[in-house]
């Protein structure tokens, strides 16, 4: 059955299963993963995630978005204060776009390594239902987001903006849990597990080859 740390509110049978489904989805992937075996982990009746949820694809959808969601409201809310102020600095853009990421990354109580590794998978599956599910979680955020990074960077084209988002998402998305490489191949000089650390490198990666690809304009080959 699902656990939480002590302290917190009273789960909901809702959260039970969406924890269990999380876990079970993130171990056995979506096509090892049963009904059965998530009613067990939750401790549920399967009957109560068909009520709920109809379909393991209709759970699978409702355990992601759960996450998604509440990463990209973290983002949007930090952009929108931004441009209210006034035109944000590209490592300002970039940091609101990683920071919400990599720190729920770094949270089991929010996902940790079993969402991030469900990113991975599910933004690499080859089905379209798993495919427009990427993209109605994901696609209006980045799109806000793309803009910002054209709005920020003259000489920064959509085009140009768009592979440059692409380029760093998926290299966030490499480094969204700690795994204790950075440890080995630094010799223990760099810390996965620094947060903060490793985003500040990060931001300062990101935004100088945004930089690089306004400069080189649409005809960089």
């Amino acid at each position: 059955m699902a656990v939480r740390a002590a302290g917190t509110s009273k789960p909901t049978a809702k959260e039970d299963i969406l924890d269990a489904a999380e876990a079970v989805f993130a171990a056995r992937g979506f096509e090892g993963a049963s009904m059965r075996a998530i009613a067990e982990a939750a401790g549920v009746a399967q009957a109560l995630l068909h009520y709920h949820y109809k379909t393991k694809e209709g759970l699978f959808e409702a355990m992601f978005t759960r996450r998604s969601g509440a990463i990209n409201r973290i983002r949007l809310a930090r952009l929108d204060v931004m441009l209210a102020r006034g035109q944000p600095s590209v490592e300002d853009i970039v940091e609101a776009l990683l920071r919400p990421t990599i720190e729920a990354g770094h949270d089991p109580r929010r996902g940790g390594s079993r969402f991030a590794g469900l990113i991975l998978a599910t933004g690499t599956a080859e089905d379209d239902w798993r495919r427009d599910l990427v993209a109605r979680s994901y696609d209006p955020m980045a799109g806000r987001f793309i803009a910002a990074l054209t709005a920020a960077l003259p000489g920064l084209d959509r085009a140009a903006a768009t592979w440059g988002y692409l380029f760093v998402v998926g290299a966030a998305l490499t480094q969204m849990a700690p795994t204790g490489r950075a440890d080995r191949l630094s010799g223990g000089e760099a810390r996965d597990e620094d947060t903060d650390a490793m985003l500040a490198r990060a931001v300062v990666f990101a935004a100088a080859g945004l930089r690089a690809l306004a400069a080189a304009g649409p005809d960089v080959h």
